[in-house]
């Protein structure tokens, strides 16, 4: 597997976890019959939150991940980076719609996705420095 393809692998996953979270976004809203906003409901308001934080946080590591694989890194720091970035968003997004904002998923989550940000923000400058 070519670094690129790596990279291509959890951009698909990735943006399934976003489908998954718009979908489920939506359908709360005909559920509730919510066109804009929250309406007032923590139902909606956690599943649109959790639709948000991951249209927020996915950009920056998807980007991050074509440059690495752009740059002929090893296939396997893509890996790394890759799959852990998805378990995080995945149980983010999970406990955030679940509606358990206090679960070990959240915090879990939103702790890797920061450091992911921040192993792969020194990758991509040892890279492109070196």
């Amino acid at each position: 597997m070519t670094g690129l393809e790596a990279a291509g692998l959890y951009v698909g996953l990735n943006l399934l976890i976003l489908l998954v979270l718009g979908l489920n976004t939506s359908l709360s809203r005909r559920k509730h019959k919510i066109s804009l906003g929250d309406g007032g409901n923590d139902e909606m308001l956690g599943k649109m939150r959790a639709h948000g934080n991951a249209i927020e946080w996915m950009p920056g590591v998807l980007i991050g991940l074509v440059v690495l694989a752009m740059m002929s890194v090893p296939v396997i720091l893509i890996h790394v980076f890759g799959l852990l970035f998805t378990l995080a968003r995945g149980a983010h997004g999970y406990a955030m719609s679940s509606g358990d904002t206090r679960s070990p998923g959240r915090m879990i989550g939103s702790v890797l996705t920061l450091l992911i940000y921040l192993g792969m923000a020194l990758t991509l400058l040892y890279y492109a420095i070196l």
